[in-house]
Formats: C-alpha cells, structure tokens, sequence
C-alpha cells in the first residue's frame, strides 16, 4: 500500500467522487480553501464526508487547557470525515487546511450510502479502510502516550515507510519520499520542531537515518 489514495489497488478519488457520477454531476462542485481556513470544526454537524484532490488537511482537536493535539496530516487523494459514515452526528475534531490552495470533494452522507448499498465491493472497501485508518490513529496515539521521541519518531518513519518507502537498490536502505514538513512530522510525534530537528541531526550522526526536505532514508542498521 504506497498511499491511501491508491487504497488496495483501488484509486479512492475516480471511485468516490460523486462527479464521476453522471447522476451527481449537476449538483456536486469542489470548495475551495486558503492557507489556515477551517473545512469544519469540532461540534458542527457530520453530514459529509471529504476527499482532498489537490492540497493538504491536518485533523485533530484542543484538549481543555487549549493544547492542539494532531492525529493526522492527509494529503492529495486522501479521504476524511469518515466517521460520518458509522453514524457520527457531530465532528470532534477539526479539520484545516493547510496549504494555499486546497480543493476538496464533499459527499453527502446519504450519496455514500447509496453508492455502498449499490455495490457490496465497494462497501467492503470502505469497511477495509475505515479499520486501517482506525488502527493507525490507534498505535499512533500509543506510541505519543507510552514511547520516547526517539522511539515515537523511529516508528513513524517505519510507518511512512510502508506508504511512500522503496528499497535502494544500490544499498539497500529505505527510501521515503514523503509530503510531510518538519513541522508535520512534530505534530504527528507529540514534540516540537526545534526538539525534531535536533533528534533527526542526532540520528544521522549516529548513521541512524539521513534526510533532506522531501527524502528520509533508513539506513541499513536499523532495518
């Protein structure tokens, strides 16, 4: 599985758009979001859930001291608000945009059932995925609750790696090509940028990893 957007050899965006219905064409349109923009917030009603065609979307939520907590960073192709689809009423969580210019598909949680009743595949699909997700955000939050940074950031990697990683021919390390920013990456690990960046300058002393802006490489005495 390189990316959620080809979930199971299937492309989630021309399975589920509904504009790749021509019963939905006239009705459905693509929204629009700038740098920051709120898509929904915790509280608002979960009528709809939400593919990204182009752009990025961090999901998460404030605990009651204020502090952001992050459970996912998505990027193109990617589906949220899934939750909707099981019977959530209400969000509890937010999800913003965040890159300049975001597109993304809305469908209606009434379109999604219909188009799961219509095609027992597909909805076995759907049920596929909403568990893998599930089961990420789980270990996830294991790992910011019980681990290290050190430790916390290691499994990332390994995690990244089954999505965006591919063996280096010439020397057999991991190479991740990943959309995820030094500051993404601190979200989703429970520390800061600053504490990141000296972790992963630590490690690449240590011939632990290398990295640059996109690339992480594990390197061979970790695999």
């Amino acid at each position: 599985m390189k990316n959620i957007w080809f979930f199971d050899n299937v492309n989630l965006f021309n399975l589920l758009c509904p504009h790749k219905f021509k019963e939905y064409q006239k009705c459905h349109s693509f929204d629009m979001y700038k740098k920051s923009d709120y898509i929904y917030f915790a509280e608002d009603a979960a009528n709809k859930i939400f593919l990204i065609q182009k752009g990025k979307v961090k999901i998460g939520y404030y605990t009651e001291e204020g502090e952001e907590v992050v459970n996912a960073i998505l990027t193109k192709g990617e589906l949220f608000g899934e939750k909707a689809i099981l019977g959530e009423e209400t969000r509890n969580e937010f999800a913003q945009s965040l890159d300049a210019s975001t597109s993304i598909c809305p469908i209606g949680v009434d379109t999604m059932h219909d188009l799961m009743r219509e095609n027992k595949t597909f909805s076995l699909k759907i049920y596929k995925f909403l568990g893998i997700r599930f089961k990420k955000l789980e270990r996830r939050l294991q790992l910011i609750l019980f681990k290290d940074t050190r430790t916390r950031f290691l499994e990332f990697a390994k995690e990244l790696c089954e999505e965006y990683g591919y063996d280096c021919e010439k020397t057999g390390d991991k190479v991740i090509v990943h959309p995820y920013t030094q500051k993404d990456i601190a979200s989703l690990i429970g520390t800061s940028r600053s504490n990141l960046n000296v972790l992963m300058n630590e490690l690449k002393e240590e011939n632990v990893i290398n990295f640059n802006r996109k690339e992480i490489r594990l390197l061979q005495n970790i695999a």
